[in-house]
């Protein structure tokens, strides 16, 4: 596979060579800052929702806290921290679509990691000061490269290259001791055909919640050759992280302890027990350590006025662990046998870590071709993943003579091709087709050892897993321009998704997760002139083998995800804004959904005995036409912003209705809807030969609500003496920071 690689590349980057002999006279005249991997993307005439982000929005809003955050200012998306911050671990869901399922790309390059779908934005930290803009695709939306997007896609794109030279320092301070420094620098253009620019950051934090503290280090750096219609490109960017364990949430028992006043900061992670006077113990280290470093090369070459190409080679390397501290653990299930003066010791403490390292990279290319009544793009790209998993125990309580001892390891390959053709076709003055087809093959390993003790085997769990999904997702659609204010559309797409590492590596010993499906159909109308802008956008995602969660357990106790056959989200998304005066503007937006299980089965354990033993049999509850976990009906945001000479302000509203916890509709088992407003004041002047100064003032949470953001349960029975059976559940809550001050400065030169 990899010599198909290096073929595709060779041929491309031959085309490059070979169209650098055409006349340059009758080519166009480049512009950089019209340089993007324009494939990716949707423009007003694809059929498909979606929302733009420019650099002045990204530059407004950005304290330090992740991208997720910033995404909330387009419609449908929730975001939630574990540190209660929006630093450090941070993630989102866009229409109830989980994180893993939305596909991300940087410059057209994919940031999905390559096994868990997901994204892991602590190890990018303040990415969004190196963003020119962003669009996010609710939907299935247009082809890209990476992971399948099954609820929506989201296009970043780094700042171009520096026309003039400048430098930026930008400082920001506030509650929680919550400090973001950022310097940046550039050369201009230097020699008519060069230039160069790059960023440094730090964030730090101490957290909302107990001991969730956060270290983050990041870098960007670009560097550019270009003529008249050629522009080579070179950009890395990495980030270094630290942060204190908050995964485990709040325990509801103990936000609801009337004695405690509804300890929202409680911390339960790297507990190690009580000292002698009844205080808790907590472990130090209790942290995830990781190192992420990205390249890209790319070429832009304008082949003729109509056509133009765009290759990219990229690698991406990561490594790093997280450290725990774990309490009264059975030895076996780490390999350890320590024998003491009272014989065989069978628990202990101990401290162990996860490792991961991994590589993976890849070529991403788009021949893009533009005429009068078509627009054309066909592209694709090759990605390789090669990443190690393994764990080690490097204390033990009784004995340190089994310190540093490994005790599982396991190696994850995949290879991910796709094509796609594209393009829109002018059918009449007004009338626009939209034609999208892809393809797209996995081939994807796990061989070794599992992190799970296997009771019954008595060994670690042997993981020996190679599956190969050929999916082909094609999508099509129509947009009409009734006339310079008015334009509706209508699409319908398929797309695919195969299972990540945990659906395998949690499944059951004779369970094999399927594929997913999702047909995706939208309509649409948007409305715009220069006072008011209006659009609304309906949708209905139909899905086949959605993986959920279940409640089951396997044979060595472990909760099981399964293929659910039939289950949808429906729904309407409203857009409007008014430019009510010259200084004042408001921007709103609403999602009203449902989202539904048609047929649900729910495996419940079943425990007995003062021991709490675990039954054999479990108990099964059905659902008919059941919530689906973490989808509210509502989501709603408003932007109230004004803008009177160096002053600015804009007052941010987000309402979140409720939420359930699991698929049981179980108002027990819920997040309570919520309404939070965060102000932002600015003030711009110039001073003392600085080219712009910048003071804003950040107020999270205005009006002090408190509210969760996100949490997790665990139902089970417990049999009584009578034989009767009582229904327990354990639920944990992720508690977001009361009102939380940012202050920064941002100085241009």
């Amino acid at each position: 596979m990899q010599k198909v690689f290096l073929l595709l590349a060779a041929s491309i980057l031959s085309l490059c060579v070979f169209a650098e002999t055409i006349d340059k006279d009758s080519l166009n005249t480049f512009k950089l800052q019209e340089v993007e991997v324009i494939s990716v993307r949707a423009n007003t005439k694809t059929p498909v929702a979606y929302s733009d982000m420019n650099k002045r929005e990204i530059e407004s809003f950005n304290f330090g806290q992740d991208i997720p955050f910033l995404l909330t200012l387009t419609p449908s998306v929730i975001a939630t921290s574990d540190a209660g911050t929006g630093i450090g671990y941070t993630g989102f869901r866009i229409r109830g679509t989980d994180a893993n399922r939305i596909n991300v790309t940087a410059n057209g390059i994919p940031l999905n990691d390559s096994e868990s779908h997901g994204v892991f934005w602590v190890n990018m930290p303040d990415f969004a000061s190196s963003l020119q803009n962003l669009q996010v695709q609710r939907g299935v939306g247009t082809s890209t490269n990476g992971a399948g997007a099954f609820g929506a896609s989201i296009n970043m794109k780094t700042e171009d290259i520096p026309t003039s030279s400048y430098g930026e320092w930008d400082g920001s301070y506030g509650s929680f001791n919550t400090a973001k420094m950022t310097f940046k620098l550039g050369t201009g253009i230097l020699n008519k055909h060069w230039a160069f620019d790059g960023r440094l950051s730090s964030i730090t934090s101490d957290g909302f919640i107990d001991r969730a503290t956060a270290d983050l280090k990041s870098y960007f750096v670009q560097g550019a050759y270009f003529n008249e219609n050629t522009l080579l490109k070179f950009i890395t960017f990495g980030g270094k992280e630290k942060t204190y364990h908050a995964w485990d949430g709040v325990p509801d028992y103990i936000l609801s302890d009337i004695l405690l006043a509804g300890n929202r900061r409680y911390n339960p992670c790297g507990y190690m027990g009580d000292d002698a006077n009844g205080n808790p113990l907590y472990y130090k280290n209790q942290t995830d350590n990781y190192r992420q470093t990205n390249y890209q090369l790319s070429l832009l070459q304008i082949i003729n006025p109509r056509l133009n190409l765009n290759v990219s080679l990229h690698y991406t390397q990561g490594a790093g662990y997280y450290e725990e501290y774990k309490l009264n653990r059975s030895l076996k299930e780490y390999g350890l046998t320590i024998e003491n003066e009272e014989g065989i010791v069978k628990k202990s403490d101990l401290v162990r870590r996860k490792y991961l390292d991994n590589d993976f990279g890849g070529l991403i290319f788009s021949l893009n071709y533009t005429q009068s009544k078509w627009n054309v793009s066909f592209g694709g790209g090759g990605n390789y993943y090669d990443g190690n998993h393994f764990g080690k125990v490097i204390w033990v309580k009784e004995e340190l003579g089994n310190a540093n001892q490994e005790y599982y390891r396991s190696k994850g390959k995949k290879t991910d091709i796709n094509f796609y053709l594209k393009g829109n076709y002018q059918l009449t003055k007004n009338l626009n087709l939209y034609g999208d087809l892809q393809y797209r093959f996995i081939d994807y390993q796990i061989q070794g050892q599992n992190d799970t003790w296997d009771w019954i085997n008595e060994t670690m769990q042997k993981l020996d897993i190679h599956e190969k999904f050929p999916f082909f997702n094609p999508k099509v659609g129509l947009s009409y321009r009734i006339n310079p204010e008015n334009t509706a559309y209508g699409s319908f797409a398929i797309a695919h998704r195969e299972p990540n590492r945990n659906n395998y590596t949690d499944a059951g010993f004779n369970e094999t997760p399927q594929p997913e499906r999702l047909r995706d159909y939208e309509l649409g109308y948007k409305y715009n002139r220069r006072i008011v802008s209006a659009g609304v956008n309906l949708y209905y995602m139909q899905y086949k083998d959605q993986l959920v969660l279940n409640g089951k357990t396997n044979e060595i106790g472990e909760p099981l995800t399964s293929n659910v056959p039939d289950s949808y989200r429906a729904g309407i998304e409203f857009l409007l804004g008014f430019q009510i005066s010259k200084c004042l503007k408001w921007n709103g937006n609403l999602t009203l959904s449902r989202n539904k299980i048609r047929n649900y089965q729910e495996y419940l354990s079943v425990y007995q005995g003062e021991n709490w033993d675990l039954e054999e049999t479990q108990v099964v509850e059905q659902y008919k036409q059941t919530d689906i976990s973490f989808s509210p009906h509502a989501i709603a945001n408003s932007l109230l912003s004004f803008q009177k000479d160096a002053f600015s302000a804009a007052l941010q509203s987000v309402y979140v209705g409720k939420q359930y916890l699991d698929n049981t509709r179980n108002s027990d088992r819920q997040i309570n809807d919520y309404l939070v407003h965060n102000l932002r004041l600015g003030y711009t002047f110039r001073w003392k030969g600085v080219r712009e100064c910048s003071l804003q003032l950040l107020i999270n949470n205005f009006f002090n609500k408190e509210y969760e953001s996100n949490g997790w349960v665990a139902g089970y029975y417990y049999r009584n003496e009578d034989g009767s059976l009582t229904l327990h559940a354990d639920k944990s809550y992720f508690p977001q920071a009361g009102t939380n001050v940012l202050a920064s400065i941002n100085l241009k030169f």
